[in-house]
């Protein structure tokens, strides 16, 4: 495993919780490249994302308990596939995947155990609890969050990034709804890049 004082740096570029965390794998279509390869990457990802901020308990009881902490990786790897597959089906408009949409139910009723509403600053807000004793904690606010997109306005804005080996979900918040990649800076230039090659050797 990876010691817990090392960064994983995630790239949170899809605009919403559950869209970064689909997009833990690189180069989906083609090479697959794993991004949650341990326990404690799993947890650098709440802790990048926001959604963690106390990881030393975690970090011990995956530490006295690997077995449990590798049970809890690839239960988030699958709930991740089954968002990716509930998500690219809206994207490239096809039948969404019952057993995807029965993964993200039962995550959602197992995390509604661990919430609750608070009053604070003059505000009602979704307060989670004790995330700090429960190794799949991270996973609560993720599947929150994919049912919050699911419900909101804001769907018929998700996109899928237009590089052939990309993959990566977003929310396309520009004005004239045209955003093309996950990341302009990445996909996007390297896309443009390659076509510039290929204009530059056939001529």
């Amino acid at each position: 495993m990876s010691q817990p004082g090392t960064k994983a740096h995630f790239e949170l570029s899809g605009g919403n919780l559950a869209l970064d965390f689909a997009n833990t794998v690189s180069k989906r279509p083609t090479e697959g490249i794993e991004r949650l390869t341990d326990y404690h990457r799993l947890v650098f990802f709440g802790m990048e994302s926001g959604v963690l901020t106390r990881t030393d308990r975690l970090f011990m009881t995956a530490g006295r308990a690997p077995g449990q902490a590798q049970n809890v990786l690839q239960k988030a790897i699958q709930f991740r596939e089954a968002l990716f597959a509930i998500f690219s089906a809206i994207v490239e408009r096809r039948a969404i995947p019952d057993n995807a949409l029965t993964r993200l139910n039962l995550m959602l009723q197992e995390a509604s155990q661990h919430g609750r509403i608070v009053y604070r600053d003059r505000r009602f807000v979704w307060e989670w609890v004790d995330m700090q004793h429960h190794l799949d904690s991270v996973l609560w606010p993720v599947a929150r969050s994919a049912a919050d997109l699911l419900l909101s306005d804001e769907l018929p804005h998700l996109r899928m990034c237009a590089a052939d080996d990309c993959a990566w979900l977003f929310l396309d918040r520009t004005k004239n709804q045209r955003r093309r990649w996950c990341d302009m800076k990445v996909c996007g230039n390297r896309v443009k890049a390659r076509r510039h090659y290929e204009r530059m050797k056939a001529e």
